[in-house]
């Protein structure tokens, strides 16, 4: 069976690297695609998704969450009609366009663990 290779020519390859290296430069870290998955899932207060998240702590997720906020993934709401007041974070109508990416990396991933722990 013959493998279907991608090809590109220089100009394509470089196009691609560039796009692959701004998408990894939001999402490529640790937490980003965790966090993401939360939020997306409907949890939407910090301590919920702290509890989601397992290991994160509170500075890393507020770390992350302001990073996702300055690229448009998230939107930091306050209720101050609450007492006491409330944040949430909501995904954006733009984050939606992760959820195939997301779903992928998600697919690809039992494939993979089936393949290297099948003997």
């Amino acid at each position: 069976m013959e493998e279907e290779k991608l090809v590109y020519s220089q100009p394509q390859c470089t196009t691609h690297l560039s796009a692959t290296e701004d998408a990894l430069y939001v999402l490529g870290g640790r937490w980003t695609i965790r966090v993401m998955i939360a939020i997306l899932g409907g949890h939407t207060r910090f301590n919920e998704l702290q509890r989601t998240i397992q290991g994160i702590s509170a500075r890393v997720l507020s770390s992350e969450l302001k990073k996702l906020e300055v690229n448009h993934l998230v939107e930091r709401t306050v209720l101050i009609d609450q007492k006491p007041v409330l944040v949430e974070y909501i995904p954006t109508e733009y984050s939606r366009s992760l959820k195939d990416v997301i779903s992928a990396l998600a697919e690809w991933g039992v494939k993979h663990k089936k393949k290297i722990t099948t003997p």
